[in-house]
């Protein structure tokens, strides 16, 4: 296909974690003239990895600094004088649980509800909006795009409350996405807290001890199946039309605890349901006990390890670890021809990540164990 002729993308929120990999995955595969990256993190400041950072060096890559909260920086971020942009990808979003509603309000609401309104008004061919499966009912039974719903948190409020918004614009062809854990590299909030905590208890030298049991579920996608996914929905589906991604492995708690515990050698347990359920009385206060004790060991490692600064953190939100399942079924996007490539999370692509911010000097190498055993 002549340049020309390839689409023209924005990627809103493209230095987070899905955004750099979709700007990278469209780059490589030559699949775009140009990608117009917004974000209020510049690149430089980004935690990006080596192979990252020569993608957003592409000359079809543009970044444009934006808070898109506020109309008139949103309004500027659509605008191109070499011409309008064929898809949008919805990517800017808070993601940190724990924030109160004027901050989601501001960062997931307001800023879907601009983006929208400049898309609509630019004449833009498709508006692809990323929300979370975590806006479904937590069941064990697998969640469908037509399950019922009932966010968790109260950003998935949020979210869900986004995706209304868009359906009240009319004219807009938008299209939602509903994954479950997104994992792999560039990852900080899905997976690698439990890949840190794991590294934790390699340094306390004791055994790891879970909330709740083995069979909680926590579906999971890889990051590259999502970039595949959100490029696949460019012209996939009616307006309005909602694809949950998900991959085959019908990932539970057990599963990524034996994996962490195999990757760090370390054992792991359970509290069980009756002490969880205790323990879940005063939630906060277990939280912060159990953050607390994981914090101190991982600054103790980065300091011997000569880690000053690194975005990396084994907390984790008491919002993410009640006894909710994140059951989904992600099979209807099958039906329009898409496969996941990467069917099963695995010890090796779990490796991969911390391999990665090992690399950028913000994980400590000394707790890389797989490298002692060689």
């Amino acid at each position: 296909m002549a340049e020309s002729a390839k689409p023209r993308v924005l990627i809103l929120g493209g230095v987070g974690f899905v955004g750099r990999n979709l700007t990278s995955y469209l780059v490589k595969n030559e699949l775009v003239s140009k990608v117009r990256v917004v974000d209020k993190v510049p690149p430089a400041t980004g935690w990006l990895n080596e192979d990252h950072k020569a993608v957003f060096k592409s000359p079809i890559v543009e970044f444009k600094s934006a808070n898109l909260a506020n109309q008139a920086s949103c309004s500027k971020v659509f605008h191109d004088d070499s011409g309008a942009y064929d898809v949008v990808f919805n990517l800017a979003t808070e993601t940190k649980c724990g924030q109160t509603d004027e901050v989601y309000k501001e960062r997931v609401l307001d800023v879907t509800v601009n983006c929208a309104t400049e898309a609509l008004a630019h004449g833009v061919k498709r508006f692809i909006q990323m929300s979370c499966a975590r806006v479904y009912d937590c069941d064990k039974e697998e969640s469908t795009e037509n399950s019922p719903l009932n966010p968790w948190t109260q950003v998935d409020k949020f979210r869900l409350k986004s995706e209304e918004a868009l359906a009240q614009t009319e004219g807009l062809n938008y299209i939602v996405v509903r994954p479950a854990i997104i994992y792999g590299i560039g990852d900080k909030q899905g997976l690698t807290p439990r890949l840190i905590i794991g590294a934790v208890y390699r340094e306390l030298n004791e055994k790891m001890k879970l909330l709740w049991t083995a069979d909680l579920k926590m579906n999971t996608v890889h990051i590259t199946d999502v970039c595949r996914a959100l490029w696949h929905l460019r012209n996939v589906g009616g307006r309005g039309e909602i694809f949950n991604l998900c991959d085959k492995g019908h990932t539970t708690q057990g599963v990524i605890s034996t994996m962490v515990s195999e990757l760090f050698q370390i054992e792991h347990d359970y509290f069980g349901t009756i002490l969880s359920n205790l323990a879940r009385v005063n939630m906060t206060s277990a939280v912060e006990e159990s953050n607390e004790k994981h914090l101190a060991p991982w600054s103790t490692a980065c300091a011997r390890d000569g880690i000053e600064n690194t975005p990396l953190s084994p907390y984790i939100d008491k919002e993410l670890l009640y006894n909710k399942h994140l059951s989904v079924n992600g099979r209807k996007i099958e039906m329009t021809g898409f496969h996941y490539d990467v069917p099963e999370v695995n010890v090796k692509l779990l490796k991969e990540i911390v391999e990665d911010y090992v690399a950028m000097g913000i994980f400590p190498p000394s707790l890389e164990t797989w490298k002692m055993l060689v």
